[in-house]
C-alpha cells in the first residue's frame, strides 16, 4: 500500500472542508434562516403595533383640549407600554435568535441566575425604584406634561418610566430623577392654582380706597375676554394683612386653571401700577428702609467750587 504524499492529504483535508461548509450553509439556508426572517418579521409586525397604539393615544392626548388632567395621563402611559412592551420584544427575539444558531440556554440562563442573586444585593435601588414608580402610577400622582416639585426640584415632567422621572425646568435644564428618590410629590397642575399677589401701600392712603380700588382692578382682569377663561372664580380681596412701619400690605388672590397663573398676575400688576400712578396712590417703602432728607439751610453761604489738583 503506497501511503499518500502531503500535497494529496491537503487536498482532501480542503474538500472534506469544503463540504462540510457548504452542507452548513444549505441547512441553515434551508432550515434555520427561515426561522430566523419569521422572528424578525413578527418582532418587527409587534413593534408596529406598539408603535401604533402609543401613535394613537398620543393623538387622543392632543384632542383633549378642555381636560388636562386626562391628556397627561394618556401621554405617561403611552410612554410606560412604549418602554415596556420594547424591552419584552427585544428579550424574546434575543432567546429566539440564540435558539436557532444551537446555543444552549440552560447553562448560561443558570449563570445568569448566579449572577443575579450577586447583582440583586447590590442593585436594591432598581428594585425600588420600579416599585415606587408602580405605585406612582396605580395612585396617579403626577403624569407626563404636568408641573411638579420632586426631589427638591420644580419643573414640567417629559417622560415617565417605572424606573425614573424627567423633569425639565424653567431654564431648560433636564433632571432625571430615580423612583425611589420621590418621597413628597408637589403637583403644582391639578383641578387649580392660586394667584396671590401682596400689595404694599403706604399708610397715609385709606385703606377702603385701596380695597376699592383693587377689587375695581382684578374684577377687570376676571371680566377681560384674554383671562375670561383662565380665572375661575371671583378675585378675593383680604383687606389689611400687615403693617410693617409706613408699609401695608393688601393680599389679592384669584383662582385659575392649574398651571396659568403668570399671566394673570402679570397683567395684575402693569393694571396696579398704571393706575395707582394715575391716582397718585404711593406705594410702600419697607421697614428696613430709611429715608433720611435734611432741608437746606437758606443762612449758609454756599460752598466753594472744588478744583481738582
Amino acid at each position: 500500500m503506497l501511503l499518500q504524499t502531503p500535497p494529496l492529504q491537503t487536498e482532501r483535508i480542503s474538500r472534506i472542508l469544503e463540504n462540510d461548509w457548504r452542507n452548513d450553509i444549505i441547512t441553515f439556508v434551508r432550515a434555520d434562516l427561515p426561522r430566523l426572517v419569521a422572528i424578525v418579521l413578527l418582532a418587527f409586525v409587534l413593534m408596529q403595533i406598539c408603535k401604533f397604539f402609543v401613535t394613537r393615544m398620543l393623538k387622543l392626548a392632543d384632542r383633549q383640549v378642555g381636560n388636562s388632567q386626562r391628556a397627561s395621563q394618556l401621554r405617561t402611559m403611552a410612554a410606560i407600554i412604549r418602554a415596556t412592551s420594547y424591552s419584552v420584544i427585544g428579550f424574546i427575539v434575543l432567546l429566539h435568535v440564540l435558539s436557532v444558531f444551537n446555543i444552549n440556554l440552560t447553562p448560561l440562563l443558570a449563570s445568569a441566575g448566579v449572577v443575579g442573586v450577586g447583582i440583586g444585593l447590590g442593585a436594591q435601588s432598581i428594585f425600588k425604584d420600579m416599585l415606587n414608580g408602580i405605585f406612582i402610577l396605580l395612585e396617579d400622582q403626577y403624569n407626563v406634561g404636568e408641573v411638579v416639585k420632586i426631589a427638591g426640584l420644580q419643573g414640567s415632567v417629559e417622560n415617565l418610566t417605572l424606573r425614573c422621572t424627567t423633569l425639565r425646568d424653567g431654564d431648560g435644564t433636564m433632571h432625571i430623577i430615580p423612583n425611589s428618590q420621590i418621597a413628597t410629590v408637589s403637583n403644582l397642575s391639578r383641578d387649580f392654582s392660586i394667584a396671590s399677589l401682596p400689595v404694599s401701600v403706604d399708610s397715609d392712603v385709606n385703606p377702603d380706597t385701596v380695597v376699592a380700588l383693587l377689587k375695581k382692578l382684578a374684577d377687570e382682569v376676571r371680566n377681560d375676554p384674554a383671562f375670561k377663561q383662565v380665572v375661575i372664580a371671583d378675585p378675593d380681596i383680604l383687606g389689611v394683612d400687615k403693617i410693617s412701619g409706613r408699609e401695608v400690605i393688601y393680599p389679592v388672590n384669584l383662582k385659575v386653571r392649574a398651571n396659568q397663573k403668570d399671566g394673570v398676575l402679570r397683567e395684575l400688576r402693569r393694571r396696579i401700577l398704571l393706575t395707582f400712578e394715575k391716582e397718585g396712590i404711593a406705594l410702600g417703602n419697607g421697614s428696613s428702609m430709611v429715608i433720611m432728607q435734611q432741608p437746606a439751610d437758606p443762612t449758609a453761604p454756599p460752598k466753594p467750587p472744588t478744583i481738582g489738583a
